[in-house]
């Protein structure tokens, strides 16, 4: 889940699970500074996916990496990068292998191949 190097300061309550993913092709750092108390700043590779747990009120600032300085370029509240956490009963724990738990169909079918003078049926998933 989410990588907590320092964590929150126990006044903070509210934690939130955000996402943010640098589209760019530049290194960016991730940085929060609105939180009292806290540190957080993380490098984002171009085309990497950030998943980091924050206060709501946090506030993330993008700095993007130039030759030898960085700009800030973006200033994002974390309740806009926030994840929508999946809830327990989209998951069926009930479901036979072999089935798709979005469509009820079924993901294997049967395939005859002919070898010979016998017909043998081969399971190829879809």
């Amino acid at each position: 889940m989410a990588q907590i190097l320092d964590p929150l300061p126990p006044e903070q309550s509210g934690k939130i699970l955000c996402c943010y993913i640098n589209a760019t092709s530049k290194i960016q750092v991730a940085r929060i500074c609105n939180i009292p108390n806290w540190y957080f700043e993380r490098v984002v590779f171009p085309g990497q996916r950030l998943v980091f747990e924050a206060p709501r009120k946090g506030q993330v600032e993008i700095h993007t990496g130039m030759m030898a300085s960085a700009i800030l370029s973006d200033k994002i509240p974390c309740d806009r990068l926030m994840l929508d956490e999946p809830s327990t009963d989209e998951f069926d724990t009930d479901s036979s292998f072999g089935k798709d738990p979005i469509n009820t169909k079924a993901m294997l079918q049967q395939i005859h191949t002919n070898t010979g003078d016998s017909i043998k049926p081969l399971q190829v998933a879809v």
